[in-house]
Order: structure tokens, then C-alpha cells, then sequence
């Protein structure tokens, strides 16, 4: 019997398998579904600041279209103000109480006030961690890339300063060095990095001329990054190492726990297979760990990172470049498979 059991930010996870946030888990009999198909842990949906800013002026707005009427009528609506983060509070606290297994809150804020007060009405509800979720969406010229670092920092120490629960850091993969930006956050308090952000971009329909938003789900070919930075993180910090995107069976789990990875989140898998196939990914860990005689995730965590490779350059660019020259010299010595033929018999003239 393998031990699936590790640890996810200062949490006891029983597998590594953690639902991320998306609209699934804002279902009640979801939540239940997911833990009893056998998920370690569930990060519910985000808390935008945005949103709540974008639903309160609606609602002002629609106040006003409707106010001094006439002589009779200074308004058709009682004076109401909106409520701000009550709802998401409530459902938040109704999820924790649904569940035995860890929940995790997840929060991206405009202000930097704001990071710190809903940071603690989320601790309140009983979380057991919380996911900060620094998405930025620049449209401007005039932001400096060292001071969107130093604010994301900053507010990062405030979070974990402000509150007991464990702080968890969801990020992109568009910082210059985001090796740099992880250890400085490392230090700063951070007790988890989810990498990476899938974030979100607008598409355009050519015959309509006009912008449409797509749903569009994660494929295997998307954890490639994220298992890169596995391998370079390992042992280098001391926060959990959290692969994201592109999870799509148990062997992609696996690649991750061999780069380093301590666990991971799935999404786009269980959208398009349904909340039973985490039962199908664990027993595929499990089933793979068997054939190699592996006892625990310890046991083989990181034996593929940076860290354990024997080859130098299995994380740099040379790699890369090794490929490129013998992909060269195959085509001088295979002239007609610079004609449309197929790559077939390439990995052979390799070796």
C-alpha cells in the first residue's frame, strides 16, 4: 500500500491532488462530490475586488437613473448600499462547513487596503489558508515593473502579518525573472507558490469585427512551464512548491512530483471528465508507484529536478540548443524529410 500523504504549506494533505478555483467548487453538492471522489484539498472561487466595485456602481447607477423623478418620487428604490465582499463571505463560510478537508480561499484586490481587510474576513470564515491571487492586467505604459514587485511584496507581508492561516501566492509567468520574484516573496512570508496563473484573454471574431471572451480549458502541452520551475525550486525555497495548468491525468501529476512539486491543482480535468476521475488520477499514481517500488511521493519527489540532475544543462537553454544543431544535422543526412516528409524516424538517429 503506497502513501500518498504530503504537505501543502504547512497543511497535511492525504494526495497531492488539489481542486483549484474555478465555478465548479461554488456548488454545495460539488464540494461534497469532490472530497468523497478523493481530492486533498479545494481552493473555492476568487474574491474580486473588481467585480464588487463593477456590481456596486451598477447598482448606483441604476439609483440614479431612476431619482428625482418628479415632485412626488426623489427616488423608486429604498436606500440601500451594496454590500461588498457579505455574499462571497457567507458562501465561504456555508463551503467550510460542508467539507472536513482543508478549504482555501482565494483573493486578488485593486487597493492595498483592501488586501489586508478582506484577507481577514476571509480568515474569519474558518479557511485554512488563503491564495493570494496577484493577477495584474496592465494597459497602461507609465507602471514600473520593479514597483509592481515591490507592491505585490509589500502587501504580501501586510496579508501575513494581519492573519494566522497560511499565505499562499498564486502567480503568473510573465516577470522578467520569476525565479527572483518567488524568493523575494519566499522570504517576505510567502508558505506556498501556485504556479502558474492561466490568465485570462480576450479573442476576436473576424466576420463580427468584435471582441468575444472564450472559455477556454487548459491541454497537457500547457505544463510545461510549470514543471520547469518545479525543477529549479526545489529544495532553493522553503515554501510549497504548487504545480498549476495543464494537469490532465495522474502522470502529469507524477512529472510534477518528480521535478519537485509538492502538489498540484486541477481544474480543466475535471471539467471535461467529470468530478469521478480523480478516483482514475490517484490510481494511476498509485499504480505507477507500485511498478517502482515506491513507497511514498518522498521517495521520488525531486529525483528530477535541477537540484538531483547529473546533466547540467536538462534546465538550460543548451538543452534546447543540443536539439536544434542535431535536428540540423539529421536534415543534411535526410534531404527528403525537408520535402513535407514526416519526423517519424528522428528519435533513432539521436541516440
Amino acid at each position: 500500500m503506497v502513501d500518498l500523504t504530503t504537505r501543502y504549506c504547512g497543511l497535511t494533505l492525504r494526495n497531492p491532488i488539489v481542486i483549484g478555483a474555478s465555478n465548479i467548487v461554488t456548488d454545495i453538492d460539488n464540494l461534497i462530490k469532490l472530497e468523497k471522489a478523493g481530492a486533498a484539498a479545494i481552493v473555492y472561487k476568487s474574491l474580486f475586488e473588481e467585480q464588487i466595485q463593477l456590481e456596486s456602481l451598477n447598482m448606483e447607477q441604476s439609483h440614479e437613473d431612476f431619482s428625482n423623478w418628479d415632485a412626488e418620487h426623489d427616488s423608486f428604490f429604498p436606500k440601500l448600499k451594496h454590500g461588498g465582499p457579505a455574499e462571497h463571505l457567507l458562501r465561504l463560510r456555508q463551503a467550510r462547513n460542508a467539507i472536513s478537508i482543508p478549504l482555501i480561499g482565494s483573493l486578488n484586490c485593486v487597493y492595498h487596503d483592501t488586501w489586508v481587510e478582506y484577507a481577514k474576513k476571509m480568515a474569519d470564515t474558518g479557511i485554512d489558508a488563503l491564495e493570494l491571487n496577484f493577477y495584474t492586467s496592465e494597459v497602461g505604459f507609465e507602471t514600473d515593473a520593479l514597483r509592481l514587485v515591490s507592491d505585490q511584496v509589500d502587501i504580501l507581508k501586510e496579508v501575513s502579518k494581519a492573519i494566522s492561516i497560511p499565505v499562499v501566492v498564486k502567480l503568473s509567468p510573465y516577470y522578467t525573472n520569476p525565479l527572483a520574484v518567488i524568493s523575494k516573496m519566499d522570504k517576505a512570508g510567502a508558505k506556498g507558490f501556485v504556479l502558474f496563473n492561466r490568465l485570462f484573454q480576450p479573442d476576436i471574431d473576424i466576420d463580427k469585427e468584435l471582441h468575444f471572451y472564450p472559455y477556454n480549458f487548459s491541454s497537457e502541452n500547457d505544463n510545461r512551464l510549470a514543471l520547469r520551475y518545479a525543477g529549479l525550486l526545489y529544495n532553493q525555497i522553503d515554501a510549497s512548491i504548487i504545480s498549476n495548468t495543464g494537469i490532465m491525468n495522474g502522470h502529469d501529476i507524477i512529472k510534477m512530483i518528480l521535478a519537485g512539486a509538492d502538489a498540484v491543482q486541477v481544474v480543466s480535468a475535471i471539467y471535461k471528465r467529470g468530478i469521478p476521475y480523480i478516483e482514475t488520477m490517484l490510481k494511476e499514481i498509485e499504480k505507477w508507484m507500485e511498478k517502482k517500488s515506491y513507497r511514498s511521493l518522498d521517495n521520488f519527489r525531486g529525483k528530477l529536478s535541477k537540484e538531483d540532475m547529473i546533466d547540467p544543462y536538462a534546465y538550460k537553454r543548451a538543452q534546447y540548443v543540443d536539439i536544434l544543431m542535431r535536428s540540423e544535422i539529421f536534415m543534411q543526412y535526410h534531404p527528403k524529410h525537408g520535402e513535407g516528409g514526416e519526423f517519424t524516424d528522428l528519435g533513432k538517429h539521436w541516440e
